[in-house]
């Protein structure tokens, strides 16, 4: 008799008492749980070892799988090519069935192999769910083509529309768009319920007072003189309103939305329903926890709250990018992790539910399993309302609860059916989840957690790892090798370090959540335990905060990769010859230990090695322009590890990954020649981890958003700041500098940031650089009239003005005479740097020009005349 599953054991009653469940084998002289033979099976059964229970059950996955792939097609299919496919996959499964019960019941001399009805309901099933999952799917993208909504978007239309907000809002992250920062908006999903077009140029519009049900994506800006946040940010979920804006179309592959509504800061929303109740409550928790967290910190007050609730407005440009890098982000965002682990604290430790010794807070105080199992349902109901019923949360709960629940019993082979129904359920209730990499993420995260992780556990335990170490390492490295491939289609690089940083996170993420949900939960009650909550869950979570930017801040923390779908498919063909070799690796701990040194070799790339290997940093290097984008950032040596900084480009991650590879820790001065973004946004890459003096600036304060910008993080961090005038002189160890440029006040403004740029005459080893910001030519030629500018000797070194623009002083540039002139840009840019005639000017006077656009860093070496050294050279490629 062929077996198929193994029955869970009745709940409610005492762990001791006698229970009956399906036939599996028993391990001879491992206890069990007082279970008795299944009907006629004569085997014994309660073994929780997922060794024991035979092959898995796979029938729901192709089912599954085949809905998935459905809705994923069919979202944006035309309608009659649905409406051919459902039709055909019910037709066919009809057959199927009806053949199969004519068959059954008469006709037959001689019995069919066993396996034929069964294959049969398998086929008809996986037609089934296609044909349900497709017309669920066509019937959400019609959505998104009904109504007038896409076409006043077409028409770019001003329209009055009634809302209702469907998420969250979230404030966007600052991005840099050429010299300036991007405003800031506040991004709102929301259903458009009732929409009224206003007239245009006397014509009435087509859609007035039409109600509809149509999703949209709100962007309203916000208004940077306001005191305080922006009222869009208060909304929540469930809440209805009316509002002006100008309707667009949305953006190729746009996803779940019809149109994009832009408003206008001055246009403020105008309540008309308020939120219900459920929503009222979580935002009052989630307000509370944000209170909680707010005498904490920095790095605990802003990632608690995206660690309880995936509250992630406050968390740092800077800190999202260290955990994007170490594979952390999943911690910052609602996962089935804080679901997990929420239940682990009523049920107790994995293996263990099911047991008599089962432990936990639920057998503690008594409480039977069924009672048990009501709670953990409330439980989930509860995480969803508080977390919100988006669909990452839905998602997250789902499968958080189905990896526990199998986990927990211990049958790991029930597990994959149930995970297979959640993904079947979900795909159909919700078909745009087929597209997202999120819900990919998630399902193949946890199938690894079931499948793979306990097989290389053991495999590890085999070769003498501790017990729990190998179980962590098998979930960390299985969970890695089958996500990191869709990880490499998005964002077209692998982490080296996810790995490692996972597992010692790990130690920190089920303390943080637990006291950071009783921070939650205490906050409406009593404030100050809420505090005291928080403040202890401060501690873990620092703690997961340093190991994101410890393994962000590795020289080698993670290689670029192929994105794209090729890319994936090149990473997973990698990953499983990996797998393959370490399984063979494993048996030698000498091959192990090696491997584990070249890996850390990798990862922080000594410099001494990495200087016999690439030659960067080349030695006896006087200046570096490093490799930043489009913007400025220079690095002048001042003594071992210790540099002056001129600018810091527009990225953090890529300012610091070039000073990291110079050995960069002290920085005597950070110079920021004016304010524009392409040279202000990366400072805080500069400060990471580094001892820094100054912070020297312009005096000309625009623009002013990036003004507050340097003067919070300088505040924040106890760094002087200091502004330049022309006339000053500075040394810092072996380098010593004058500034050129501004002159002090009285002197009339300059004509915007550009011309009020902070220029430099700098002398090292007999070597002269000449750097000139972003002048224009109007402040080129008042430079070379005025008192500092007149003596200007010709210099070994340019950094050419303004990336190389078309607008320079051809008197500057035949004073200036350089033999080596640099420009920094960035590859691909807009603007069209640097200028072909600027370029050819250069060469005609005698110069070598160099740009990092297509040389990358660049590297200035060797001496003057009376330095005592060899000539000037520079070296390209590096960092």
């Amino acid at each position: 008799m062929r077996r198929t599953g193994v029955a869970a054991p009745p709940v409610g009653r005492g762990a001791s008492a006698g229970r009956r469940v399906s036939v599996g084998r028993r391990a001879s002289g491992e206890t069990r749980a007082g279970a008795v033979a299944g009907k006629g099976s004569g085997r014994s059964l309660g073994d929780a070892n997922p060794r024991q229970e035979g092959p898995a059950d796979l029938r729901l996955v192709p089912p599954a799988l085949g809905a998935w792939i459905a809705a994923a097609l069919a979202l944006d299919a035309p309608a009659v090519w649905v409406t051919v496919l459902a039709s055909v996959c019910v037709a066919v499964a009809g057959l199927l069935l009806l053949g199969g019960a004519a068959r059954g019941g008469h006709g037959r001399t001689g019995p069919l192999p066993s396996s034929s009805p069964a294959r049969r309901m398998s086929v008809a099933a996986v037609l089934l769910c296609v044909a349900a999952s497709a017309a669920s799917a066509a019937l959400h993208g019609a959505d998104l083509t009904r109504g007038p909504v896409p076409g006043l978007a077409r028409q770019y239309a001003r329209v009055t529309v009634e809302l209702e907000v469907t998420a969250d809002p979230r404030l966007t992250r600052p991005r840099v768009k050429g010299d300036h920062a991007a405003p800031s908006s506040v991004v709102i999903a929301a259903d458009v319920l009732r929409v009224d077009a206003r007239a245009r140029a006397g014509d009435a519009g087509s859609g007035s007072g039409t109600r509809v049900r149509t999703p949209v994506l709100v962007l309203a800006d916000v208004d940077r003189e306001a005191a305080g946040p922006s009222p869009w940010l208060s909304l929540l979920p469930s809440t209805r309103l009316v509002v002006d804006g100008g309707l667009a179309p949305a953006s190729a592959g746009g996803g779940r939305v019809a149109a994009l509504l832009r408003v206008g800061h001055d246009d403020s929303p105008e309540i008309v329903g308020a939120p219900s109740t459920a929503q009222r409550f979580a935002g009052r928790l989630r307000s509370g926890l944000r209170e909680a967290t707010d005498g904490l910190p920095a790095d605990a007050r802003t990632l608690l709250p995206g660690l309880v609730v995936g509250d992630t407005a406050r968390v740092p440009p800077e800190l999202h990018e260290a955990f994007e890098a170490t594979d952390l982000l999943h911690l910052t965002a609602v996962s089935g992790a804080n679901f997990t682990i929420l239940l682990a604290l009523l049920i107790g430790p994995p293996g263990t539910a099911h047991r008599s010794e089962r432990r936990g807070l639920a057998p503690r105080l008594g409480i039977p399993l069924r009672a048990t199992a009501l709670l953990g349902g409330a439980l989930t109901l509860g995480f969803v309302t508080v977390c919100r019923p988006e669909p990452s949360v839905v998602r997250a709960a789902a499968c958080g609860l189905v990896a526990l629940l199998a986990i927990g019993t211990g049958r790991r082979r029930s597990l994959i059916p149930a995970l297979a129904t959640v993904v079947l359920l979900l795909v159909l209730y919700d078909p745009w989840l087929a597209r997202s990499y999120g819900f990919l993420l998630s399902v193949l995260a946890t199938a690894a957690l079931l499948t793979l992780a306990p097989r290389w556990g053991a495999a590890l335990r085999r070769r003498g790892c501790p017990p729990r170490l190998a179980e962590a390492l098998g979930a960390a490295g299985a969970a890695q090798a089958v996500c990191a491939p869709v990880v490499a289609v998005i964002a077209s690089r692998v982490s080296l370090v996810a790995v490692p940083c996972n597992l010692l996170a790990e130690f920190a993420v089920a303390p943080a959540t637990v006291l950071g949900f009783a921070a939650l939960a205490t906050a409406p009650l009593a404030m100050p335990v809420a505090k005291v909550f928080a403040w202890c869950a401060s501690w873990p979570a620092g703690w997961i905060a340093d190991i994101a930017r410890a393994g962000a801040g590795l020289p080698g923390g993670g290689v670029d990769w192929p994105g794209g779908p090729l890319g994936g498919l090149l990473l997973a063909v990698v990953t499983l010859g990996v797998v393959l070799v370490g399984r063979r690796v494993l048996r030698s701990p000498w091959l192990t230990g090696a491997c584990v040194l070249l890996l850390l070799l990798v990862v922080t790339q000594p410099r001494p090695l990495t200087r016999v290997i690439t030659g960067w940093p080349p030695p006896g290097w006087r200046m570096v322009m490093c490799d930043v984008g489009q913007g400025d950032a220079l690095v002048l040596a001042a003594g071992p590890g210790e540099g002056v900084v001129v600018d810091a480009g527009p990225d953090p991650v890529l300012v610091d990954r070039c000073l990291r590879s110079l050995g960069i820790t002290r920085v005597p001065l950070v110079l920021l020649t004016h304010f524009h973004a392409d040279h202000v946004a990366g400072l805080a890459g500069v400060l990471r981890g580094r001892e820094v003096g100054a912070i020297e600036t312009t005096g000309f304060d625009e623009p002013p958003e990036q003004v507050r910008f340097v003067r919070g993080l300088a505040a924040a961090r106890h760094i002087a700041l200091t502004r330049a005038v022309a006339g000053e002189r500075r040394r810092a160890g072996r380098l010593d500098w004058q500034v050129l440029w501004p002159p002090p006040r009285p002197a009339p403004d300059p004509d915007g940031p550009n011309d009020a740029s902070v220029t430099l005459l700098v002398r090292i080893a007999g070597l002269t650089f000449l750097l000139l910001g972003d002048l224009e030519p109007p402040a080129q030629r008042a430079l070379l009239r005025s008192p500092a500018g007149a003596g200007l000797p010709p210099v070994d070194v340019l950094k050419v003005a303004h990336h190389g623009s078309a607008y320079q002083d051809p008197e500057l540039l035949r004073r200036a005479a350089p033999r080596l002139a640099l420009i920094s840009t960035g590859e691909g840019n807009p603007y069209g740097h640097p200028s072909a005639r600027t370029v050819a000017a250069l060469r005609a006077g005698g110069a070598a020009v160099l740009r990092t656009d297509r040389d990358g860093a660049l590297a200035v070496t060797g001496s003057g005349p009376g330095g005592g050294g060899p000539g000037l050279g520079v070296v390209a490629g590096g960092g």
